[in-house]
Protein backbone atom coordinates (compact mmCIF):
# COMPACT_ATOMS: atom_id res chain seq x y z
CA UNK A 1 0.00 0.00 0.00
CA UNK A 2 1.44 3.46 -0.94
CA UNK A 3 1.52 6.02 1.84
CA UNK A 4 2.97 8.51 0.52
CA UNK A 5 1.20 11.46 -1.28
CA UNK A 6 1.93 15.13 -2.22
CA UNK A 7 -0.87 17.38 -3.42
CA UNK A 8 -0.17 20.78 -4.77
CA UNK A 9 -2.81 23.45 -5.21
CA UNK A 10 -3.41 26.98 -6.77
CA UNK A 11 -4.94 30.13 -4.36
CA UNK A 12 -4.62 33.42 -5.87
CA UNK A 13 -1.06 33.57 -7.37
CA UNK A 14 0.42 31.20 -4.68
CA UNK A 15 1.23 27.55 -4.67
CA UNK A 16 0.66 25.60 -2.22
CA UNK A 17 2.04 21.67 -1.53
CA UNK A 18 0.71 19.61 0.97
CA UNK A 19 2.86 16.39 2.21
CA UNK A 20 -0.50 14.36 3.66
CA UNK A 21 2.27 11.57 4.83
CA UNK A 22 3.93 14.33 7.09
CA UNK A 23 1.05 16.59 7.37
CA UNK A 24 2.80 19.69 6.61
CA UNK A 25 1.79 22.31 3.91
CA UNK A 26 4.59 24.41 2.41
CA UNK A 27 4.29 27.53 -0.29
CA UNK A 28 5.97 26.83 -3.70
CA UNK A 29 6.49 28.58 -6.65
CA UNK A 30 5.99 27.76 -10.63
CA UNK A 31 8.67 25.81 -11.32
CA UNK A 32 8.30 23.28 -8.20
CA UNK A 33 4.40 22.93 -9.00
CA UNK A 34 5.35 21.13 -12.00
CA UNK A 35 7.85 18.56 -10.11
CA UNK A 36 5.22 17.90 -8.03
CA UNK A 37 2.10 17.61 -10.52
CA UNK A 38 2.11 14.14 -11.20
CA UNK A 39 2.85 12.68 -7.79
CA UNK A 40 -0.60 12.42 -6.52
CA UNK A 41 -1.16 8.95 -5.37
CA UNK A 42 -3.79 7.42 -2.88
CA UNK A 43 -2.45 7.58 0.60
CA UNK A 44 -3.91 5.57 3.72
CA UNK A 45 -7.69 7.35 3.72
CA UNK A 46 -6.77 10.17 1.76
CA UNK A 47 -9.80 10.08 -0.37
CA UNK A 48 -11.28 11.53 2.45
CA UNK A 49 -10.26 15.38 1.88
CA UNK A 50 -12.86 17.61 1.36
CA UNK A 51 -12.59 19.51 -2.17
CA UNK A 52 -10.54 22.48 -1.47
CA UNK A 53 -13.54 24.36 -2.88
CA UNK A 54 -16.01 23.12 -0.08
CA UNK A 55 -13.41 23.78 2.54
CA UNK A 56 -13.55 27.49 0.99
CA UNK A 57 -17.50 27.35 1.22
CA UNK A 58 -17.62 26.43 4.71
CA UNK A 59 -14.85 28.48 5.63
CA UNK A 60 -16.72 31.84 5.04
CA UNK A 61 -18.36 33.51 8.63
CA UNK A 62 -21.33 35.00 6.49
CA UNK A 63 -21.88 31.43 5.09
CA UNK A 64 -21.34 29.18 8.39
CA UNK A 65 -23.78 31.86 9.85
CA UNK A 66 -26.35 30.90 7.17
CA UNK A 67 -25.75 27.61 7.63
CA UNK A 68 -26.72 27.79 11.19
CA UNK A 69 -29.39 29.82 10.85
CA UNK A 70 -30.89 27.11 8.37
CA UNK A 71 -30.26 24.67 11.30
CA UNK A 72 -32.00 26.42 13.94
CA UNK A 73 -34.71 26.85 11.71
CA UNK A 74 -35.42 23.47 11.23
CA UNK A 75 -37.92 23.98 8.11
CA UNK A 76 -36.61 24.94 4.51
CA UNK A 77 -36.69 28.83 3.95
CA UNK A 78 -36.96 31.21 1.22
CA UNK A 79 -34.12 33.59 0.25
CA UNK A 80 -35.71 36.65 1.94
CA UNK A 81 -36.90 34.69 5.52
CA UNK A 82 -32.82 34.22 5.74
CA UNK A 83 -31.60 37.45 4.50
CA UNK A 84 -34.20 39.10 7.47
CA UNK A 85 -31.90 37.38 10.13
CA UNK A 86 -28.33 39.33 8.73
CA UNK A 87 -27.33 42.77 8.54
CA UNK A 88 -27.25 42.05 4.62
CA UNK A 89 -28.72 43.01 0.97
CA UNK A 90 -30.53 39.97 0.03
CA UNK A 91 -28.37 39.56 -3.49
CA UNK A 92 -25.44 39.02 -1.11
CA UNK A 93 -27.51 36.00 0.93
CA UNK A 94 -28.40 34.91 -2.45
CA UNK A 95 -24.65 34.61 -3.29
CA UNK A 96 -23.97 33.03 -0.36
CA UNK A 97 -26.68 30.19 -0.43
CA UNK A 98 -25.40 29.55 -4.35
CA UNK A 99 -21.72 29.33 -2.95
CA UNK A 100 -23.34 26.88 -0.73
CA UNK A 101 -25.84 25.04 -3.01
CA UNK A 102 -23.18 24.42 -5.47
CA UNK A 103 -20.56 22.70 -2.89
CA UNK A 104 -23.40 19.98 -1.95
CA UNK A 105 -23.84 21.48 1.45
CA UNK A 106 -27.28 22.70 0.68
CA UNK A 107 -29.97 21.48 -1.28
CA UNK A 108 -32.37 24.03 -3.41
CA UNK A 109 -36.39 22.91 -4.25
CA UNK A 110 -38.47 25.38 -6.47
CA UNK A 111 -42.00 25.00 -4.88
CA UNK A 112 -43.72 27.93 -7.35
CA UNK A 113 -41.93 31.25 -7.83
CA UNK A 114 -39.74 30.34 -4.61
CA UNK A 115 -36.91 28.50 -3.67
CA UNK A 116 -36.93 26.83 -0.44
CA UNK A 117 -33.05 25.90 1.41
CA UNK A 118 -32.19 23.46 3.73
CA UNK A 119 -29.08 21.94 5.03
CA UNK A 120 -28.45 17.93 3.17
CA UNK A 121 -27.20 16.60 7.09
CA UNK A 122 -26.37 13.38 5.76
CA UNK A 123 -23.90 14.90 3.05
CA UNK A 124 -22.09 17.05 5.52
CA UNK A 125 -22.10 14.53 7.92
CA UNK A 126 -20.35 11.88 5.39
CA UNK A 127 -18.17 14.45 4.48
CA UNK A 128 -16.46 15.45 7.72
CA UNK A 129 -16.01 11.56 8.93
CA UNK A 130 -14.29 11.11 5.60
CA UNK A 131 -11.83 14.18 6.95
CA UNK A 132 -11.53 12.65 9.99
CA UNK A 133 -10.68 9.15 9.04
CA UNK A 134 -8.23 11.06 6.62
CA UNK A 135 -6.72 12.86 9.42
CA UNK A 136 -6.66 10.04 11.60
CA UNK A 137 -5.05 6.84 8.98
CA UNK A 138 -2.50 9.91 7.71
CA UNK A 139 -1.90 11.58 10.46
CA UNK A 140 -1.77 9.42 13.49
CA UNK A 141 -1.77 11.91 17.19
CA UNK A 142 1.65 11.32 18.63
CA UNK A 143 2.02 9.15 21.56
CA UNK A 144 3.29 11.08 24.65
CA UNK A 145 6.27 10.26 26.32
CA UNK A 146 6.18 9.60 30.49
Amino acid sequence: MVKYLIKVFQKVDKYFLIDYNNCMMTQINKNTKKEHRNKDEECCGIQGIPDPNFLKAVSDSTRLRILAHLVEAKEPEIVSEIAKSFPVDVSVVSRHLAILRKEGILLAEKQGKEVYYSVRYEFLSSIFRGFARAIESCCPPKEKKG
